[in-house]
């Protein structure tokens, strides 16, 4: 295939699904590709795996006792622990997979793609970790109903998260099922079910406790099996990156252009426009913002903040080495390639080629390490998600909007296991119904209604006096349906899973254009918003600052 500064809509929506953080392979190349022989190294590790994690869940089910524990783990994971969590929470399976066959076809784009990922964590750190700590008890609904009408800005709050948190959980279950039957040689729907019935486990028995020790350990396995192929990749080239990139040039289709931008910044307005949903996109994410309230206070949150941002660029880099690696290691051996032609159609599809760079530098032990990580890293992302959809619906519908904060303790952690059995019965469900389609547009609207229902309505709600209740509604509810109003119009929708002839909207990440609405409704709304609710609701806005700067009264809120 000649390079083209236009690249084929093919490739470019498998790539778009691979770039995303949280869609695990979810691109046709992943749908095409064949069920490889069962491999036993991964499946004997990933049972090691299994089998750890079960027992962590064991003893948190011990320690669960409150809706505090079950939520938050009680507010007692120090900033370090918090921090490899999120990092765990954040790198999926795409990061590693996805991000490294791109490198290896597209070149620099690919490393865009993770600088788009990664600036969001300052505006994380500098605006939101401390005040969210200091504002909330278990949701971030907790925050932006914090001064204004609480059934109905919980009841919008709600609903965006759970509509992020289903199109998340719908990218993995797709990605986990594919994945797993090129990593071990299952059936998808067993897949599914296993990587499901897991999911339910973690969550109902052990809370946020087990699900936080989960993702820690995916995140250190995560580091330690891209470190080690990285470096036996890396030490064949002296640890030179000058010699890597000047061999990976030769050798590869673009030549000197590989280390050029070149087809993501060729329609600018949509690599702005992702690159604004990813950015503010992650501040709007109900599974990462939950994390902040798992920790004793405020300076352990930016702390968390610290960590996760250091552990993910990190990872980050090493997956850009990997890739750049593989341009020379994989794609000159012919043992990688069906019918043993360089160049031709990869075995296992595009998404393979970090696992065929750990084979040929670390053999078949190595491989299967990575594989079982794959796996580890979709069911950590899972209970994160599961998590995060079951305190929308027993903390902010169940407790705060239909029983208006009356409902016990016992009976909400009660619903909120329902909601998680039933969250993971829906998420296999949905998984087996949309096996064979691309699934990128669901983390593009995943993003986009974070970006634009979620963060516009939570920042204004921090730093904003003016913010009303109606002004909240407003921007929140116009910035979730304009989001999936454009992505629906869009090519990846209309197109793609719809079959009509051309898109309506002519992008396909919608932040650039229903975030600013969000803000602009949110603001325009508030300030027509004359009645004696809204002039309290102003008023209300001192006690909240205090609180969000000093945290006085936090600790006892997190307690109840």
């Amino acid at each position: 295939m000649r390079y083209s500064n236009k690249m084929p809509s093919r490739l470019g929506a498998g790539l778009l699904a691979l770039s995303m953080p949280a869609l695990a392979l979810a691109a046709p190349a992943v749908a095409e590709a064949e069920k490889q022989p069962l491999n036993l190294h991964a499946i004997a590790m990933f049972f090691v795996f299994v089998l750890m994690t079960l027992g962590i869940t064991y003893w948190a089910a011990s320690r669960t006792k409150s809706a505090s524990d079950f939520y938050t783990a009680g507010g007692g994971i120090t900033g370090g622990q918090n921090g490899l969590a999120i990092a765990g929470d954040y790198m999926s399976a795409a990061t590693l997979l996805g991000l490294t066959a791109m490198l290896y076809m597209q070149g620099v784009d690919a490393y865009i793609y993770m600088v788009a990922f990664f600036v969001g964590w300052p505006v994380i750190l500098f605006l939101m970790a401390e005040r969210l700590r200091n504002l909330g008890k278990f949701t971030f609904a907790d925050i932006t109903s914090y001064r204004l009408n609480q059934g109905k800005v919980r009841t919008m709050a709600a609903i965006s998260s759970l509509i992020v948190v289903c199109f998340y959980l719908v990218a993995q279950m797709v990605g986990a099922g594919q994945l797993i039957k090129l990593l071990f040689g299952l059936d998808y729907a067993v897949a599914l079910v296993v990587v499901g019935a897991l999911m339910m486990i973690y969550v109902t028995f052990g809370g946020m406790v087990a699900t936080t020790w989960v993702q820690i350990i995916k995140a250190c396995m995560l580091l330690i099996g891209g470190t080690a192929v990285m470096l036996l990749a890396f030490s064949r080239f002296g640890f030179s990156f000058q010699e890597l990139t000047d061999r990976a040039m030769e050798v590869h289709k673009l030549g000197t252009n590989l280390l050029a931008p070149g087809s993501l910044l060729a329609d600018p307005v949509t690599a702005l426009s992702m690159a604004l949903g990813l950015m503010f996109g992650i501040a709007g994410l109900p599974h990462i913002l939950m994390r902040f309230f798992t920790v004793t206070d405020a300076k352990e949150a930016r702390k968390s903040v610290l960590y996760a941002s250091g552990i993910i660029g990190y990872f980050f880099n090493v997956i850009a080495i990997m890739g750049l690696c593989s341009i020379v290691i994989v794609g000159t051996d012919p043992q990688f390639f069906e019918g043993g032609e360089v160049g031709g159609k990869v075995i296992g599809g595009g998404n393979m080629i970090a696992m065929h760079l750990a084979q040929a530098v670390g053999g078949n032990l190595l491989l299967g390490f990575l594989s079982a990580v794959a796996f580890a890293t979709i069911l950590a992302v899972v209970a994160g998600l599961a998590l995060a959809g079951a305190s929308a619906i027993s903390h902010d519908l169940y407790a705060r909007v239909i029983m208006k904060g009356k409902a016990s303790e016992a009976t909400e952690i009660k619903i909120s296991k329902f909601a998680t059995v039933g969250l993971g019965i829906v998420a296999v469900l949905l998984g087996m119904a949309f096996e064979k389609m691309n699934v990128a547009f669901m983390v593009a609207l995943a993003f986009g209604v974070a970006a634009s229902a979620n963060f516009p309505v939570l920042v204004l709600s921090m730093y904003w006096k003016g913010l009303t209740t109606k002004g909240a509604l407003a921007g929140g509810y116009l910035g979730l349906f304009s989001a999936v109003a454009f992505v629906t119009l869009s090519k990846s929708v209309w197109v793609d899973v719809l079959g009509f002839a051309s898109p309506i909207f002519p992008y396909t990440q919608p932040a650039l254009f229903s975030m600013p609405l969000a803000f602009l409704a949110t603001i325009l709304v508030s300030k027509m918003d004359n009645s004696a609710e809204a002039k309290a609701e102003i008023e209300a806005f001192e006690d909240q600052y205090v609180r969000a700067q000093t945290g006085v009264g936090a600790a006892s809120a997190s307690s109840h």
